[in-house]
């Protein structure tokens, strides 16, 4: 195939942001129809540089194709919506049916969450993996969160330590991810406003993890709701086909989230911490899309 059909078709597909199956058959097709194509016009007495030109100009832009492309092959199946939104609807139940109280139904949701993010990473990375692989992170949190409470010479080695790994770690993933597209590291990061807004609001303060129950029990219900909301919100993100109403179906539901679990924090959510979470909200947004666009700058740039 000449050369300008091939630099077309790479642009195509450094513009798809389909998954490996569906962007290789998509390809294939196109690859197909560009022969048909090019063999038609050369038999109409073009030289073959001529019938490629001729090709790419009857296609149009290859960003515009891979919109075109994009939306045709984006929209998510109900199954694939169920189980994207599935570890958002296990933390609901996990509050609003107080199974938080038992430590066995956290270990099996956490365990749950583990397996289900390494069978999707190693299954090709479908759509519905990135709630999942969110998820799996807590872990690596709530450690974090333990080396506070260690006595005050161990605490600091071990931030040392464990600093370093966290950012590693979560580097690694959210590169992965965001080579597949941004928008699935909005995803994966999704919840993350939402858990430190709640966390502020329990008031964990000096006393964790020996903190008053109470406060969990007055909460436990609008936290389930919360993480409810976001199960429904990821599930329409699945299902729309455009590519902004997904990022504004994640944009206007986190912000509505955050402002339910500042009016029920009672105070203990002020106004400016509110206003920092809605910051936090939108750099976790924003940032993979500028990550995004180093790397292709990146990798566009040639070879001295």
């Amino acid at each position: 195939m000449a050369t300008a059909l091939s630099h077309y078709l790479e642009s195509i597909r450094d513009n798809l942001r389909l998954d490996l199956s569906t962007e290789r058959e998509v390809i294939t097709e196109l690859e197909a129809h560009i022969e048909d194509r090019l063999q038609e016009l050369k038999e109409a007495g073009l030289s073959e540089e001529e019938a490629a030109s001729t090709c790419v100009g009857l296609l149009g832009s290859a960003k515009l194709v891979a919109g075109r492309i994009y939306e045709a092959h984006s929209q998510g199946s109900w199954r694939q919506a169920l189980l994207a939104s599935m570890p958002h609807l296990l933390f609901a139940l996990l509050f609003a049916l107080n199974w938080w109280r038992g430590i066995g139904w956290l270990l099996v949701t956490l365990a749950l969450v583990l397996g289900m993010a390494v069978y999707g990473w190693w299954r090709g990375k479908p759509t519905w993996l990135f709630p999942w692989l969110g998820y799996s992170l807590l872990p690596v949190v709530g450690a974090g969160l333990l080396l506070l409470y260690l006595p005050r010479g161990w605490s600091w080695l071990a931030i040392i330590i464990y600093i370093p790994l966290a950012l590693w770690l979560l580097y690694s993933i959210v590169v992965q991810t965001i080579k597949r597209d941004w928008l699935y590291s909005s995803l994966m990061l999704f919840p993350v406003p939402i858990i430190i807004g709640w966390f502020l609001a329990i008031e964990l303060g000096g006393r964790f993890p020996g903190f008053s129950t109470q406060r969990l029990y007055q909460l436990a219900p609008w936290m389930g709701l919360s993480f409810l909301a976001l199960g429904v919100s990821v599930a329409i993100f699945i299902r729309l086909r455009q590519r902004w109403l997904k990022v504004a179906i994640l944009a206007v539901s986190g912000f509505l989230t955050l402002a339910m679990v500042a009016t029920q924090a009672g105070g203990k959510l002020d106004l400016a911490a509110f206003l920092i979470l809605i910051v936090v909200m939108f750099g976790l947004f924003l940032s993979p899309a500028l990550v995004e666009r180093k790397i292709r700058h990146h990798y566009k740039q040639p070879l001295a």
